[in-house]
């Protein structure tokens, strides 16, 4: 049996799809290592890594989560549902470990880390004061489930992103327990992960030139505008013209 090679990046962010059904192979525990590694090598503000990941592949955790989901298919059925959470305090604990491991890695040195720490608490205070705690740390766990579903792509995985459930439900499921003081923990997205039982065509995207703008809102990437000013596409022109000029 040979095992298909990995998708690059731009294969398996074209090849995903939403998937509602799935067969019930377990995941090999040395691929759901990797997903998770991959998943959270994902940017977070400030690297303070205010985000987390349940896995949850027992059947009454999976039962849970659909019925939480309002009886959604997909957790019930993928052998995996990976339920990213977000921590909007997570700042005030000790990051003394990120800084020694930035300092290990040679990526930060003592005056940066310095610098970084305070600027970092300055920053989170002033999140606080305008009551964005939460927008900014589930951010940060939606990144890392987008990553999550790119990897599981090349994989040869099918994902389904989900935003469609009960939070205090999903909380339950997952031992989150709000009577417990825990609202500063926040339920991002959940992914159920597996192999596909169905096949699904590729709907498709509005043009580029739709949802992609040059400089201004509504102005559309690589198309000429109205007015006859130099556009992205005038000046990709151009600029591809002077690179294969003698």
């Amino acid at each position: 049996m040979t095992t298909a090679r990995p998708l690059t990046v731009p294969q398996a962010i074209r090849a995903r799809r939403s998937i509602r059904h799935y067969l019930p192979d377990p995941l090999p525990d040395e691929q759901l290592t990797e997903l998770l590694t991959v998943a959270l090598e994902a940017p977070s503000s400030w690297n303070v890594q205010a985000r987390s990941v349940v896995v949850v592949s027992d059947q009454d955790g999976r039962d849970g989560l659909s019925r939480a989901a309002g009886g959604q298919p997909q957790p019930r059925e993928a052998p995996v549902t990976l339920v990213f959470v977000a921590s909007s305090q997570s700042w005030r604990g000790d990051l003394s470990d990120i800084y020694e491991q930035a300092r290990g890695n040679g990526a930060w040195n003592e005056e940066f880390v310095t610098g970084f720490s305070r600027a970092t608490l300055d920053f989170q205070r002033d999140l606080e004061r305008r009551g964005l705690l939460r927008e900014y740390a589930v951010k940060d766990a939606v990144i890392a489930a987008t990553y999550a579903m790119i990897a599981a792509a090349s994989m040869g995985l099918a994902s389904s992103p989900m935003n469609g459930w009960d939070e205090t439900e999903v909380k339950k499921v997952v031992g989150i327990d709000d009577r417990d003081d825990r609202d500063d923990l926040h339920v991002a997205l959940l992914l159920p992960v597996g192999r596909p039982a169905e096949r699904r065509g590729h709907p498709g995207r509005r043009p580029l030139a739709r949802n992609a703008f040059d400089a201004r809102y509504g102005r559309g990437y690589g198309s000429d505008s109205a007015s006859g000013s130099d556009s992205g596409s005038t000046r990709r022109r151009t600029a591809q013209a002077a690179v294969g000029a003698p």
